[in-house]
């Protein structure tokens, strides 16, 4: 369980990695923060290229932080964009974030750190490819 604490937490170290965003293209500026099992807080930023394709979300370079520092499991993530409307992962990061836990919490606030709600990964992705699928799982 996420108390409001940790959630508020995670909302300002998203805002804080917002502030780092390299958006020069669309202006979009957002932050992620990952709460890792071992309680551990990792944040990242989107960062765009010119070459689009190279462009990175910022919920995906929060977990490959955790990843490349020997996390494995993420309990929770925050995520913060522009304006004051709900941010969620895109496809591809919620299919990234799969990887490291179905029922992360993922919470959303807007670009002050209000929260704005809250689903888990398995409600954003209701029919997940996960690992288990390679080998032949249900």
């Amino acid at each position: 369980m996420i108390d409001t604490e940790m959630k508020n937490r995670l909302l300002a170290a998203a805002v804080k990695a917002a502030e780092n965003s390299y958006s020069p293209y669309s202006n979009f500026r957002v932050g992620a923060a990952v709460l890792s099992k071992s309680g551990r807080v990792y944040s990242g930023t989107n960062i765009e290229s010119v070459s689009y394709g190279g462009t990175v979300c910022a919920e995906r370079v929060a977990a490959w932080k955790a990843v490349s520092e020997g996390e494995r499991e993420i309990e929770a993530i925050a995520v913060v964009g522009p304006g004051n409307q709900e941010a969620y992962p895109c496809a591809i990061c919620r299919q990234v974030l799969l990887e490291f836990g179905l029922d992360m919490l993922v919470i959303s606030g807007d670009e002050k750190g209000d929260y704005l709600g809250e689903r888990t990964l398995r409600e954003l992705v209701p029919f997940p490819f996960t690992p288990s699928a390679l080998l032949g799982e249900q």
